[in-house]
């Protein structure tokens, strides 16, 4: 998309031919259309196709439920998604054929599902999996009884894809906190090999600290020995990333580290391989030894003591040992304390979380309306026309409305092109495929392997092959498949329409909120800034750095939604990016300070005043920021910081003054230029 703005043609480029790199490991892929293809298989030879096709839907349904994390929590949201889609299905079947009980039921499970959104995408899709079930089972109402029988299969599918999906758990214990290391470890090795980091820099990294940090941390964490070693790993995974931060800060020449930078990107990548295989880490240890002898060499010829290969020593060496105990073999024998997850990334009370959201300002209480009444509309729409097939309608209504424009326009545009190309693709393929139920099995295989297998990388062309794999599942009820398709295609079109026509209707546009999430990450700055004020304080400055990191998150994704809005103000996108741009640069000299206070506890407190100076400094453009206002006058921080290199020489060792006069030079400048930023976006109330 052009940097001037929204451009409704890029966006539909972009959308049709973006395709990312696909995430879900082919395990996954295997085992969820196994939960789907095999109660079919079974019902086709035991004679029982009806009881096949309950438990495969049920299983196709909740099959999005199936994410990375711990098994715990991955078996408890399987099973929560397994009850509620039971749950939906049973009152879909009972109440289906009462219009004004149905309009009701869909107006509360489309206000739930809605509000789902504030715990998180796991959540929300367990929301949006009971509004799909709710009215497809509306689609043909039965008795009680059968009703009951038929909830209760589409519940045992979802039972089913759960165990498959924890079948690993007694074998493969820590596979999950494993792999989730090994992500961060690899990424570690790329920032390694980086010189030079740009604003957007590491942003997967990023989030998968954040995520592993509820991995290993959290509510639903493994317990046993070998998560003292994860718990060791993740916390010299931080330090690392402060370390490979601080270098090109409090290094006039980075480029001269750069064989220490790819020496300990191979230790990373070993450390990372090791993790991930749950083998002994012995090319990790081959690695390090080999560093070492570089860095002897180094020093010998007079290269210095300051290498990175020196900053990084310890901790490549503790992260190497710790790697040996990483696994369901291991047997860490040290005794050390419980870590916990930060209380900054610990949610709070789902009831206050909840009342917290029951306002018209909050993004979760205006979608959670909007999917209200537009899903009962969607609904009231196909009943009065007798639209055949017609469930469809509000089923993709439930799908497409997102709680931002970005995601609403993508969904429904997607869903739209790939309905019509499985369309085409469906009738293509099945006038290839011999006319036998098993050779229609196997080609719902095919089309349900790539359509898990493609979600997160094309939602166009994964719909493409949901259509196929769908429209051979009803062929097993009788419906005619060409007649099928031609529904959906005619259902899914009004459904993205209506969906859209909700949106702007009543739209949440992100540029009205995206000075409140920029004003949240400076603030977590100044929160960072200030811990770090106290250098004795190193569990401030864990919870602090882990605050600042989720608020950076936010602000970026506010960014993104903002820029693929129609109507953002060109003004505002140019202050956002600038404000962004130059909070990334603030943030990592912030890391550079906390890692250079590792090294040099005992920091001056003539240095601790003009980081607490700084962290004020901050917090008050944050707080103009909020209030849309240039900020009020800021101390005078050039002026101190000229008068640091005199008391930090008094105070302590010349390479370190140095470095700390390099990190308050950076921290002016990081400071000045934000204000800078915000009185040039406002400058009738501005303080020059």
């Amino acid at each position: 998309m052009p940097a001037s703005g929204y451009s409704l043609r890029t966006q539909l480029v972009e959308s049709l031919t973006l395709i990312k790199r696909p995430d879900v490991p082919l395990w996954v892929v295997l085992r969820n259309t196994l939960a789907v293809v095999l109660p079919l298989g079974a019902g086709l030879a035991t004679g029982f196709p009806e009881v096949g096709l309950g438990v495969a839907a049920g299983a196709l349904d909740t099959m999005f439920s199936d994410q990375p994390g711990p098994y715990r929590q991955r078996m408890r949201r399987l099973l929560l998604a397994a009850l509620v889609a039971g749950l939906a299905a049973l009152l879909g079947f009972t109440i289906g054929g009462q219009l004004l009980p149905m309009l009701l039921a869909t107006a509360a499970f489309g206000f739930c599902g809605g509000m789902l959104v504030v715990f998180g995408a796991d959540a929300a899709r367990v929301g949006m999996t009971s509004m799909i079930l709710l009215v497809i089972a509306a689609a043909t109402p039965i008795s009680s009884g059968d009703a009951l029988l038929a909830s209760g299969l589409i519940a045992c599918g979802g039972l089913l894809l759960t165990l498959f999906a924890v079948a690993a758990w007694p074998l493969q214990r820590y596979r999950p906190e494993r792999h989730a290391l090994a992500g961060v470890y690899a990424g570690l090795a790329a920032l390694a090999r980086q010189p030079n980091q740009d604003d957007d820099a590491n942003l997967a990294l990023t989030d998968a600290m954040t995520s592993l940090q509820h991995t290993l941390l959290g509510r639903d964490r493994a317990h046993g020995r070998a998560m003292e070693a994860f718990a060791v790993l993740l916390e010299l995974a931080e330090r690392i990333r402060l370390e490979l931060t601080a270098l090109p800060e409090l290094h006039a020449g980075p480029v001269a580290h750069a064989r220490d930078r790819d020496d300990a990107a191979r230790v990373l990548e070993a450390v990372a391989h090791a993790l991930e295989a749950g083998e002994p880490p012995r090319e990790a240890e081959r690695a390090l030894a080999a560093m070492r002898d570089r860095a002897s060499s180094g020093l010998d010829h007079g290269a210095g003591a300051g290498g990175l290969a020196m900053h990084l020593d310890g901790q490549l060496a503790a992260a190497v040992r710790n790697a040996n105990w990483a696994g369901s073999r291991g047997e860490l024998r040290a005794a050390a304390a419980e870590t916990r997850l930060p209380r900054t990334l610990q949610s709070g009370s789902a009831r206050a979380m909840l009342r917290a959201n029951l306002t018209p300002r909050s993004v979760a209480f205006r979608h959670a309306v909007r999917m209200a009444v537009c899903l009962s509309a969607a609904l009231l729409v196909s009943r009065l026309l007798a639209l055949p097939h017609g469930y469809w309608l509000p089923m993709t209504t439930a799908i497409v409305l997102r709680s931002d424009f970005s995601a609403t326009f993508n969904f429904g545009l997607l869903r739209v092109v790939g309905t019509v190309l499985g369309l085409v693709l469906t009738t293509a393929l099945l006038h290839l495929t011999p006319d036998s139920p098993w050779a229609h099995l196997a080609l719902m295989a095919l089309l349900c392997m790539g359509f898990r297998w493609l979600a997160n990388a094309h939602y166009g062309i994964a719909v493409a092959a949901l259509t196929g794999t769908v429209v051979i599942l009803l062929a097993y009820e009788g419906v005619d498949s060409g007649v099928a398709v031609t529904d959906r295609v005619i259902n899914t079109a009004l459904g993205c329409g209506m969906a859209m026509l909700a949106y702007l209707a009543w739209p949440t546009w992100e540029r009205g909120r995206a000075h409140d999430a920029l004003a949240e990450m400076l603030g977590a700055y100044a929160g960072y800034l200030r811990a770090l004020a106290v250098p004795e304080q190193r569990e401030a400055q864990r919870e602090t750095r882990s605050l600042a990191r989720t608020a950076r998150s936010n602000a970026l994704a506010s960014l993104e939604r903002m820029r693929a809005e129609p109507g953002t103000p060109r003004s505002l996108l140019e202050l956002a990016r600038a404000l962004f741009a130059n909070g990334n640069r603030l943030a990592r000299t912030a890391m550079a300070l906390e890692a250079l206070g590792e090294a040099s506890p005992s920091r001056p407190a003539a240095m601790n005043a003009f980081v607490a100076t700084c962290a004020d400094a901050v917090q008050a453009i944050a707080t103009a920021l909020r209030e849309r206002r240039a900020p009020d006058a800021l101390p005078d921080l050039r002026a101190l910081q000229q008068a640091l290199p005199a008391a930090l020489r008094q105070a302590g060792g010349q390479a370190e003054a140095e470095s700390l006069v390099r990190l308050g030079d950076r921290l002016t400048d990081n400071i000045d230029t934000l204000a800078h930023v915000l009185r040039r976006a406002y400058p009738a109330t501005g303080n020059a």
